[in-house]
């Protein structure tokens, strides 16, 4: 990135226990060391970062689970759950030793230029900022639907999703995320609660003939469509570098991604098992669309902060990519300046506002949501894990010598690049056939209607 004299002449000097000499990629993304700053970032600890992290995941994640195990049977799709919850915690370690090793690293796009430079880090901040923006339409629609829902279709659909914008992108304007860290409790209690009354409302509303399937057989299109459920269910490692980045003690980021893969695996299981007993092959996606007018709309009614919340968080993330690129170690970052204010305030309304455009004018939007998570989740939650940890082997443990005195890893870390590959092709298949059968069936609205 190249400044001019007078971006220079602010940008703020490296802490005093820090050798200026050393290479950016030794030094904190952000420089707490200085006096009179307005914005302090590295204040979370590892408990409200887990918080975060589960707000953002377990969002929409659990909703599609019980169809997966309508479509393969429920000893398959709680295996798949258990694995990718466990896999995602090792990837998640990967991930968190790359950034320990290159503390500058704050997103996906500065961890390509560590790993090939330039080309790795555009490609890898524009597939971060395209994926977020694409969340951040999923949680709009998610909150469109439980609007809808609570108000019998009383209004307009994209008056519900304006409304719901709006609120999104007063979540996301806080420059530093300790200011939502209470918001990211109150967001997982909700959830959590939403899942149990789901569940309360399923047993006591059970499918009268309902068939259940321990195992089944399918096609691999089928089939693999269930198991995109739970494997984009943990898509959440593209924010990981984001969040570890504000903690006081990014040491404690395993702390962190412990307790959410754990909280997530069980929940995931518990919720998908217990509605698909109670409801059967006959579950719908989302699977609050299964239950009861009353105990949908109250079950959603809960939920509907969760869906602003993690709206909130994504929308924050795709703004924050940009503005710390471009203001990184300058007064615009620490202080209460009108150009930081003002680029600020804009990047989130942007990334609020394409994301509704998205929703409102893309009939095939829902669709497109599972293409971005194909192209992008697979690799950012799974696949790139592998080269993080090749590189560092690699750079930081004696070269190939070294890598051939870890062959267990390696091989690992091979495995976690060839899922990542096979998740994203595969994926991407499946999104296309959806839409084509979508089309096929008829049953593609047009945009910008009711």
């Amino acid at each position: 990135m190249v400044r001019g004299d007078d971006e220079k002449s602010i940008a703020a000097p490296p802490p005093s226990d820090v050798d200026a000499s050393k290479p950016q990629t030794e030094l904190d993304v952000f420089n707490e060391e200085q006096v009179g700053h307005d914005f302090h970032y590295k204040t979370l600890s590892w408990q409200f970062v887990s918080l975060l992290m589960i707000a953002e995941i377990v969002s929409n994640g659990m909703l599609s689970l019980p169809s997966a195990l309508a479509i393969v049977g429920i000893v398959p799709a709680v295996i798949l759950i258990a694995f990718f919850g466990a896999f995602a915690l090792y990837t998640a370690k990967l991930l968190i030793d790359f950034k320990l090793n290159h503390p500058s690293v704050h997103s996906m796009g500065d961890a390509g230029f560590v790993l090939g430079g330039p080309i790795p880090r555009e490609i890898l901040s524009a597939g971060t900022i395209i994926f977020a923006i694409f969340g951040t339409g999923s949680e709009l629609l998610s909150g469109q639907q439980a609007l809808s829902t609570l108000s019998n279709d009383g209004l307009c659909a994209i008056y519900l999703l304006l409304i719901f914008a709006v609120a999104t992108l007063a979540v996301a304007l806080p420059r530093t995320l300790d200011r939502v860290g209470w918001l990211g409790l109150v967001s997982v209690s909700l959830i959590t609660i939403s899942g149990v009354v789901a569940m309360i409302g399923a047993g006591v509303n059970p499918i009268p003939g309902r068939q259940l399937s321990v195992t089944t057989s399918t096609s691999f299109y089928q089939a693999f469509l269930a198991i995109t459920n739970p494997v984009f269910a943990y898509a959440g490692h593209f924010m990981f570098f984001i969040l570890i980045s504000e903690m006081k003690n990014p040491s404690d980021a395993m702390k962190a991604a412990w307790f959410l893969q754990g909280f997530s695996t069980v929940f995931y299981c518990v919720f998908a098992v217990v509605i698909y007993v109670y409801i059967g092959n006959t579950v719908a996606s989302p699977a609050l669309f299964s239950l009861p007018e009353t105990w949908a709309k109250v079950t959603f009614g809960i939920a509907l902060a969760n869906f602003l919340f993690a709206g909130g968080l994504y929308s924050h993330t795709a703004a924050k990519i940009v503005f710390v690129r471009y203001f990184r170690q300058t007064k615009h970052m620490y202080m209460h300046t009108v150009l930081g204010w003002v680029v600020w305030v804009a990047l989130c309304l942007a990334a609020v506002a394409v994301a509704f455009i998205l929703a409102i004018s893309v009939p095939i939007f829902s669709y497109l949501i599972g293409i971005a998570a194909s192209l992008f989740a697979s690799w950012y939650t799974y696949g790139i894990a592998g080269f993080f940890w090749l590189h560092d082997t690699y750079h930081l443990k004696g070269g190939w010598q070294g890598i051939r005195e870890h062959l267990g890893q390696c091989a690992l870390a091979l495995f976690t690049i060839l899922v990542g590959a096979f998740v994203c092709v595969a994926g991407t298949y499946v999104s296309i056939k959806l839409i084509n059968d979508a089309y096929r069936e008829g049953i593609v609205g047009k945009p910008f209607t009711c």
